[in-house]
């Protein structure tokens, strides 16, 4: 018979919080899960602050392995980015980032880019629905946004061509089209999805675009129970814009996942709002806030946790810690339909500092 059972013959129900503990003293606790930890720069550090106060209050069996931006260059990754710090993502194959700033024009690498990169991070994943108790001009939306994220235009290949003509080439390979595919309608399934929209411009761009349709299509036939269907990006817009309950989950090449994954978050009241994960190779995800890093408010405990917390919440279901996951996003979710404790991006005036308490209160 399990100890906790018979605890519970011997102590009665009264006795429920005397069974957790000598059960606890009984079985030997186990061993933390390891996870990097970029908390960023403006808010960043203050946000993430809040992940590990939530995490402790909810008994999150999550070790952090921190690494923070270097202030010059390696040459080993052409960025601030140190390669200890990337080693760290490889070896724990898990991790969460917050916001991190490139200048802009600086000639050197960002930042966001050397992680997307080096970990071979293909597929940016971004659930976007209506929070209840937090009013928007839409309701009960409910999409997925799955962005190829190695190649397309954002593969960083520019040159001048001669004075005052400049080359920016768009790369689609067929194994990178492929593989984001095969994610996009392996979630679709794995999640109860019914639709998977490949987003594209092959009207104009016939190879490129042409070639990740075709890819498409080529998984599309593995999964029939799947409805699939293709739309031209600018159409893409209008639409969701029109009603964003006409997609389900929209897989795209790089830069329009950029561009249709932050009007989708607008439709839910902000980035402040969106969970964002990244997914690799071999297992490995990084699951990250994709707002900026808002320098003129950092210092200041007026930053939103809310983003990076979901994040929080994606990569504990990717560690399969799903009742974890679930305390916690229910946690964050009533304290905002609450509407006692909200800070000022969300129409409150509470500091970061007290939104994090109420959502400890509530776990």
């Amino acid at each position: 018979m399990a100890l906790v059972q018979v605890l519970r013959r011997v102590l009665g129900a009264s006795g429920s919080t005397q069974i957790s503990s000598t059960a606890r003293a009984f079985s030997s606790a186990p061993a933390p899960i390891i996870a990097t930890l970029f908390p960023g720069d403006g808010i960043g550090p203050e946000i993430a602050e809040s992940v590990k106060q939530v995490f402790q209050a909810a008994e999150v069996p999550i070790e952090w392995e921190e690494h923070y931006v270097g202030d010059q260059i390696d040459p080993r990754t052409q960025s601030f980015l140190t390669w200890e710090s990337l080693e760290s993502v490889r070896r724990n194959r898990v991790g969460l980032k917050g916001p991190m700033a490139t200048p802009v024009g600086k000639g050197h690498r960002s930042l966001n880019l050397t992680l997307r990169k080096e970990l071979n991070l293909y597929a940016n994943v971004r659930p976007c629905y209506s929070l209840p108790g937090y009013k928007t001009r839409y309701d009960n939306v409910n999409l997925i946004t799955i962005r190829e994220n190695t190649e397309g235009e954002y593969s960083g290949l520019e040159h001048q061509v001669v004075r005052g003509v400049v080359e920016s080439l768009k790369i689609i390979t067929r194994q990178a089209s492929l593989r984001v595919a095969e994610y996009a309608f392996h979630y679709a399934k794995t999640h109860g999805r019914e639709r998977v929209s490949a987003i594209h411009k092959a009207n104009i761009m016939q190879k490129t675009d042409g070639l990740f349709l075709k890819c498409c299509r080529e998984v599309a036939e593995k999964y029939p129970e799947i409805t699939y269907e293709e739309v031209v990006i600018d159409n893409c817009c209008m639409m969701l814009v029109k009603n964003p309950a006409l997609f389900d989950v929209l897989v795209m090449p790089n830069l329009y996942g950029d561009i249709i994954s932050d009007l989708c978050a607008g439709l839910v009241g902000g980035l402040g709002l969106t969970p964002s994960c990244n997914i690799g190779e071999a297992g490995i995800a990084l699951a990250e806030a994709v707002h900026g890093s808002a320098p003129d408010i950092a210092g200041k405990n007026l930053a939103n946790p809310t983003a990076l917390l979901l994040s929080a919440v994606t990569m504990l279901r990717h560690l399969e810690l799903y009742d974890k996951a679930e305390r916690i996003q229910d946690a964050i979710l009533n304290t905002i339909a609450e509407g006692k404790y909200r800070t000022a991006d969300l129409g409150g005036s509470s500091s970061t500092t007290d939104f994090t308490k109420a959502i400890c209160g509530h776990l």
